[in-house]
């Protein structure tokens, strides 16, 4: 199993937690985060915005669903535009599910 973690604009939110779930992966789960890439922040004018805002969505999947789950991510996150995130696939050991302890390789 992977966990992949998105780091997308926020405004993207929405379009990007209803194409997972039309595809068949409605759990997931999203916070707001803060941060900044390469760019290293907004320069507007004389205001330099050195964090930006965020949503993280992370999502655990079968091997072999990841490149479904990256490129519905992809194609509804990406504006073109410097900031649209990134996406982070990681492997994941174990999953327990607490209330019944059921364990998951």
């Amino acid at each position: 199993m992977k966990l992949v973690r998105a780091f997308i604009r926020p405004e993207k939110e929405q379009e990007v937690v209803l194409a997972l779930e039309g595809a068949g992966f409605p759990a997931l789960t999203k916070m707001s985060a803060m941060g900044r890439g390469k760019q290293k922040g907004l320069k507007v004018g004389d205001v330099v915005y050195e964090e930006l805002p965020k949503t993280l969505l992370l999502i655990v999947v079968k091997d072999d669903e990841v490149d479904r789950v990256v490129s519905i991510i992809q194609e509804q996150a990406r504006t073109g535009n410097i900031g649209d995130g990134k996406i982070f696939v990681s492997p994941v050991e174990e999953v327990i599910t607490i209330r019944t302890g059921e364990v998951e390789l």
